[in-house]
């Protein structure tokens, strides 16, 4: 590596970093209820998957760029159990978790592992692409390094969500770490620069990164409304002819849900704008709740409809 940023330290910047973003979406579903602890770099031929939570929860997902690695967030039953409730799915009893709360869970991982990828993104300097959200429950017999691959190096930043314990495990391929040893070095030198010239002149040689949270709020988000819900059995969905009329589960002068990847913040009302387009007059916000998914669903070919924002 041609830079004097060592690995650990260059993994442990990656890995603060990605788990902060992690922090701050656990923070929108369990307010004041999340804690991040620190960053450990597992040693070289160490076992990252070490001591899984057989009954609970993995969330992951993988880089499919060219790269070898992967996010994988690892939740005892108590900790994705808290998760759902806090975020609407009801308290359950003791025993296996339930299909709601395992999408409540799946809800929570996307919105996590998406902003992680993209703190990711922000510290190396390069988009990077994953695959598509993996939610499975931890099996006793489950072969880690079949499920998740491997990677040259690999952090694990550990989490407590409502006083449960959760961890963050990172297989980072050599790429990451070489590119975030070099933003290292450059954040280093323009603080040096800044500095000689805050000492030469007197003045303040301002800021020399934008913080991770800023860059995470340029990030684009999907929002859509959802009219209405219904079921079909999948044979007459498929039957179903041009211009048929599929009736949803609420009336016309109904409030809409509003969703930010896929979860309900709020309601409002459908409006047509005087220039003919869709928008929505936010009436409510609310914290995130889970909705069942249905089997077939009519708001599934209305959201593509209205999916203008508000």
């Amino acid at each position: 590596m041609a830079s004097d940023v060592s690995q650990r330290e260059a993994l442990t910047h990656l890995g603060a970093s990605t788990a902060e973003a992690v922090a701050r979406v656990l923070e929108m579903f369990v307010p004041g209820g999340v804690e991040r602890g620190d960053v450990s770099v597992v040693p070289e031929g160490g076992n990252p998957f070490a001591n899984l939570p057989t009954g609970g929860i993995a969330a992951s997902v993988r880089y499919v760029d060219g790269v070898t690695g992967a996010n994988v967030f690892l939740m005892p039953a108590a900790s994705a159990r808290s998760l759902a409730a806090a975020m609407g799915a009801g308290e359950q009893e003791d025993g296996p978790l339930t299909e709601l709360e395992m999408s409540a869970v799946g809800e929570a991982s996307n919105q996590m592992l998406a902003s992680a990828a993209a703190a990711i993104s922000v510290v190396i300097g390069q988009e990077i692409d994953i695959s598509p959200p993996d939610v499975r429950l931890i099996s006793s017999d489950i072969d880690a390094p079949e499920v998740w691959g491997t990677a040259p190096h690999a952090c694990s930043t550990s989490f407590t969500i409502a006083g449960e314990p959760c961890r963050l495990v990172q297989l980072v391929p050599n790429a990451f770490v070489v590119r975030m040893a070099r933003a290292i070095d450059e954040i280093s030198m323009e603080q040096t620069a800044a500095d000689f010239s805050q000492s030469a002149d007197g003045t303040d040689g301002g800021s020399v990164s934008v913080p991770i949270t800023e860059k995470l709020g340029e990030i684009n988000l999907r929002v859509w409304a959802e009219l209405g819900r219904t079921q079909l059995p999948i044979g007459e969905a498929l039957e179903l002819p041009v211009g048929s009329l599929v009736d949803l589960d609420r009336t016309a002068d109904a409030p809409v849900d509003l969703f930010i990847n896929g979860l309900c913040f709020g309601h409002g009302h459908l409006l047509v704008t005087e220039d003919g387009e869709w928008a929505i007059e936010v009436l409510s916000l609310n914290k995130p709740v889970v909705r069942k998914p249905a089997l077939v669903g009519g708001a599934g070919i209305v959201s593509d409809q209205t999916e203008n924002g508000s």
